[in-house]
């Protein structure tokens, strides 16, 4: 240690002298390190970090040469004598230190030695004790050898004995068989406790057969067992057996060794009997078919749900177990193979099948549809437990019933629909043609769209309601693949909601399509309408609505079927909308050409007088146009009309147009000077606008009322030509046609329109007048305004 310290301190000390003393000259050597640093020795970390430095006195690769090359290099004389010195002073300290060591524990080194010895003397009189121990083992050894082969010897003996009880035993109960069998096997005794019996013994008996003793009793017992056969044979074929006791009675015949041929002909016979029985108790509960269909079928006298219970808790339950127990019983045995209870299960459930749609045909009602579910449901979920013992005993044909019913129920659910519309439409029509107490007003075509629009989607968003249920996430056969796709696209998609779109529109359609039937009141003008607007607003927001809201409760599968578009529908919807709308105005036109037509057939147009005021038709005509302009304004916007002129209302109406006037091109031209009113009529065709009478009629209320202004008026043109006009005979016609002028423009689209139609009629008139001579228009203006 101390040459350790000393070869540091040389170390360190020349260092200094290198450095030149940087720690000053006033004080000494200092160790960098501690004692416990030099105790332990530098860290893991350090001594990986330091570079191996064989100069290095305290280091792990110190080499001695390298270090004394180092310091004769680099030490002058002085410091090399200094050096040694000062390393033979430590040297000489550490002897003295190593020798008081030795000193101070010099009395424990002997006491240990003493120590020591003891030990020794100790350990020899154990190991003397060890092979006493030793020798004393072997002679127990010995001993227990010696006792272990007469234990040996004692238990064979025993077991020999034991043997010998034994056989004594067996031969007793041998000879007791016979009598156990006759105690058991008697009739209303315990059969299968007798068989056990007799399936112990049978194999010693037939071992032991050629001794004359054992042969007795193997003859004595196999007649027992016969008569025991004979019974359970008799007992088989009862009729009153369940399918548990029918089970036991072949297992048994089949434990005497019994033929499994006959035995398999007789169970299925005997369980098709009693499955039968239980068929033939569920069609007593239906009435007779009918072929024709004519006779009136009563109602069931149980519930849908009920009549499946009894199904499957009697006919599938007990199949079921008739099943299960054949495979059991005749499994691997020759003879009872050859899909004999597959074919036996096939034309059950072919029967029960046929009778459970008989049933179903019977719901002819709507009823609760969840009662149809769940009976649907149990229905499945006995048929899935059936097929997993016979898989082809009609699976196909079990999911071909439940999505039939399914159909069946949602087919009906349409024509409760189209029932439930037009009992809405009688609900409209009656309100319509309600007579209305004085100062009362009735519903307002607003009022009676909006019933109509909302029982309708209501009803239709209720029967979705329903239909949901067929596939809920706890009904069982909601995971066939029918109900993914199939059910969701055709039956609800296509065949409900869009086959009812269609049918409203074509229904609504036919109002204007089809004529009256003789004899049935025609359907009212506001009817038209009302019927118009809905299709319109199923055209633009209703269907889409209706789609979106099919598709979320019954989302179709991406590689489903091809379903209907939107737009298809609402194309059908705008064109019964828009067939309605013509029809509309086709009929009001109408019924306002009408009074116009028997106006001008009943009248002398020759005779007449001159006029004083204007006809009553033509103030009956301005207000039914009135009274179908407020109609219209309740259900379709105002729409645009054409920029009327300044002075539309005060515009002069003469028997000659507006362009061949006579101040503008006859300046001489006075009444009774002669004119040809055919040419000129015939001038003013070239220069006007066509107008076309029955053009398509737009969503809106002038272009609704032009329409019916149109019709009217040349309807009262084409009249004109037919009559022969005198002098007051004209007059009339131009202050009509004024009077028509000075309120009919404001609900036509284009004040032209009505203004060339009334030329039209003026020119008629004229043409067709004998005596040509208009009336003055301040006279016209006085009478209109007078009348």
């Amino acid at each position: 240690m101390a040459e350790v310290e000393a070869a540091g301190t040389g170390t360190e000390t020349v260092g200094s002298s290198e450095s030149g003393n940087a720690t000053g000259s006033g004080s000494g050597w200092r160790r960098p390190h501690g004692p416990l640093q030099r105790y332990y020795g530098p860290s893991a970390a350090e001594a990986a970090e330091a570079a191996p430095d064989p100069a290095d006195i305290n280091g792990p690769h110190f080499d001695p040469e390298v270090f004394l090359t180092k310091v004769r290099s680099e030490c002058r004389l002085g410091e090399l004598l200094s050096r040694e010195a000062t390393l033979g002073r430590e040297i000489r300290a550490l002897d003295s230190d190593m020798q008081t060591l030795l000193y101070e524990n010099y009395n424990k080194f002997i006491s240990a030695t003493d120590t020591i010895r003891k030990m020794k003397v100790d350990f020899r009189r154990m190991e003397a004790e060890m092979d006493d121990l030793a020798s004393n083992m072997a002679a127990i050894s010995a001993s227990s050898a010696r006792v272990s082969a007469a234990l040996q010897d004692r238990h064979r003996r025993g077991a020999q004995l034991a043997g010998v009880q034994a056989l004594l035993r067996k031969l007793q109960s041998l000879v007791e068989v016979p009598g156990r069998l006759r105690r058991w096997a008697a009739p209303g005794a315990d059969p299968a406790r007798a068989l056990h019996c007799y399936a112990r013994a049978r194999a010693v008996l037939r071992h032991y057969r050629h001794l004359p003793s054992f042969r007795a009793i193997e003859d004595e017992s196999h007649s027992i067992m016969a008569e025991l056969a004979q019974r359970l044979r008799a007992r088989l074929r009862d009729d009153t057996l369940d399918p548990k006791e029918l089970t036991e009675c072949v297992e048994m015949l089949l434990q005497l060794e019994e033929p499994p041929e006959e035995l398999c002909e007789e169970f299925l016979s005997q369980a098709g009997a009693r499955l039968e029985a239980e068929l033939a108790a569920l069609e007593a509960e239906l009435p007779p078919s009918d072929p024709s269909g004519t006779a009136s079928t009563p109602p069931p006298a149980s519930d849908i749900l009920d009549f499946v219970d009894r199904g499957s808790s009697a006919f599938v339950s007990n199949l079921c177990l008739l099943a299960a127990s054949y495979r059991s019983l005749f499994e691997g045995r020759p003879g009872a193979g050859d899909g004999r209870l597959e074919a036996f299960a096939s034309t059950l459930t072919t029967r029960y099948f046929e009778l459970l749609e008989r049933r179903l045909a019977l719901e002819r009602g709507l009823g609760d549809t969840s009662l149809l579910v769940r009976a649907l449901d149990r229905f499945h979920r006995r048929l899935r437990a059936l097929l997993e013992l016979l898989p082809a005993a009609g699976a196909e044909a079990g999911a071909a019933l439940v999505a039939r019913a399914a159909r069946e129920r949602v087919a009906r659910y349409l024509r409760a629909l189209q029932t439930f519309f037009l009992g809405c439409l009688g609900d409209v029509r009656q309100a319509l043609a309600a007579p209305r107490p004085p100062g009362k007003d009735g519903p307002g075509l607003p009022d009676l769209l909006a019933t109509l629009s909302s029982s309708v989607l209501g009803q239709l968003k209720a029967v979705l309601a329903y239909v949901q249920l067929f596939t809920a996430r706890d009904v069982a056969f909601a995971s066939l693949p029918y109900f993914k796709g199939e059910f969701c696209v055709e039956a609800v998609r296509e065949g409900l909601v869009v086959a009812f779109v269609r049918w409203l529109c074509r229904t609504a359609r036919g109002f204007a399509d089809s004529p009256a039937e003789r004899g049935a009141p025609a359907a009212p003008p506001a009817l038209l309408l009302l019927l118009a607007r809905l299709c319109l607003d199923y055209e633009a927001t209703t269907i889409s609505y209706i789609l979106t809201l099919t598709d979320e409760q019954f989302p179709p599968e991406d590689t489903g079927p091809a379903v209907t578009p939107g737009p298809a529908l609402c194309a059908e919807a705008r064109g019964a909308a828009q067939r309605l709308l013509d029809h509309y105005v086709q009929v009001q036109g109408a019924a306002v050409a009408q009074m116009l037509r028997k106006s001008v057939e009943t009248r002398d147009w020759l005779g007449t007088v001159e006029p004083r005021n204007v006809r009553a038709v033509m103030k009956r005509v301005v207000e039914d146009i009135t009274a179908i302009d407020v109609q219209v304004g309740q259900l379709l916007e105002e729409g645009v009309r054409r920029a009327q002129s300044s002075d539309s209302s005060r515009r002069a109406f003469s028997v000659y147009s507006s362009s061949r006037a006579p101040g503008r091109y006859a300046p001489s031209y006075t009444p009774s000077a002669p004119m040809d009113t055919h040419l000129l009529s015939n001038i003013q065709k070239l220069f006007s606008e066509r107008i076309d009478i029955f053009s398509p009629v737009e969503f809106n209320k002038v272009s609704v009322l032009t329409g019916i202004i149109k019709i009217s008026l040349k309807t009262l043109l084409e009249c004109v030509r037919l009559r022969t006009l005198g002098r007051f005979g004209l007059q009339q016609v131009q202050v009509d046609g004024h009077y028509l002028q000075l309120y009919l423009w404001r609900f036509a689209a284009d004040e032209r329109v009505v203004q060339g139609l009334l030329d039209e009629v003026a020119a008629s008139a004229a043409h067709r007048c004998l005596d040509p001579v208009p009336m003055e228009h301040s006279v016209v203006e006085l009478i209109c305004e007078r009348g």
